[in-house]
């Protein structure tokens, strides 16, 4: 059990969404923390969160999260946002900075590599482009942040764009805001196995995948294989470089490093 020296369990603040927030939350309840889970979307979390947990749900600008940290008295941050929040991450590791919080940052794993039929780009205008300059038929699973220079690309190349989304009615209205086709718009929640992939490719006869390196959990594995095994050529977006710092890629590990640190 972990406590100050007032016999209180410290609060930690956990920043989820991904499919390890759970787990993280177990593992951080079972060392002896206090957790409140913070996620930005009502999205449904993967697994069962431990009861004792607190949640709250909306987004959290930085001095929304600076006011949180200070009116609970959080002690450390744990950021295990998605590896693309770029935004999220760069405003959680500020507001611990200025609030005097430690901040631990975990990391999935990275899980492609280039080769012939993988090709890098470092951000979504750049993936737009070369996706489309094969003249083959576009799938897109890079959510709906970025649909912009996909849909402007596509047009020009006058290929046919399709968009696989979660299926809400935030990601919906988004394409069609983006004037992409119901038709083109494939919502659906994954994870989709090697098999569902390669079934959407040939029903919709696709020659090129977007795709982030979201690691294993967020089956990229799958999509990687069926892509190469259908004839796909692979768009992968880069991930944005963040700051050296704590930062770990499991959660036996965080928890580790947080005992270290006796909070």
């Amino acid at each position: 059990m972990v406590c100050n020296a007032q016999g209180i369990q410290p609060m930690i603040l956990l920043l989820g969404g991904t499919s390890e927030t759970a787990e993280m939350a177990h593992a951080l309840v079972k060392a002896g923390f206090s957790v409140l889970v913070s996620q930005a979307t009502g999205v449904p979390l993967e697994g069962v969160m431990p009861p004792t947990a607190q949640r709250r749900v909306g987004p959290l600008k930085e001095e929304a999260m600076i006011a949180l940290i200070q009116e609970r008295d959080i002690r450390t941050v744990v950021d295990c946002t998605h590896p693309y929040a770029a935004r999220v991450r760069a405003t959680a590791k500020t507001a611990a900075q200025r609030t005097g919080c430690n901040y631990f940052s975990f990391l999935r794993r990275e899980g492609i590599q280039q080769n012939d039929r993988v090709i890098f780009a470092g951000n979504h205008e750049a993936a737009a482009d070369i996706a489309c300059s094969f003249g083959r038929s576009v799938l897109l699973t890079t959510g709906t942040r970025n649909l912009a220079p996909y849909v402007r690309a596509a047009k020009q190349a006058g290929v046919a764009l399709l968009v696989r989304v979660l299926p809400v009615d935030a990601s919906i209205m988004a394409c069609v805001a983006q004037e992409i086709e119901l038709a083109c718009i494939i919502a659906a929640r994954g994870p989709f196995s090697v098999q569902e992939n390669s079934a959407l490719l040939k029903q919709f006869n696709i020659g090129v995948l977007v795709t982030k390196d979201g690691g294993a959990p967020g089956g990229v594995r799958e999509k990687l294989e069926a892509a190469i095994t259908e004839g796909c050529q692979v768009i992968v977006v880069r991930r944005p470089q963040f700051a050296a710092g704590e930062s770990y890629s499991d959660v036996p590990s965080l928890i580790s490093a947080l005992d270290a640190k006796k909070l």
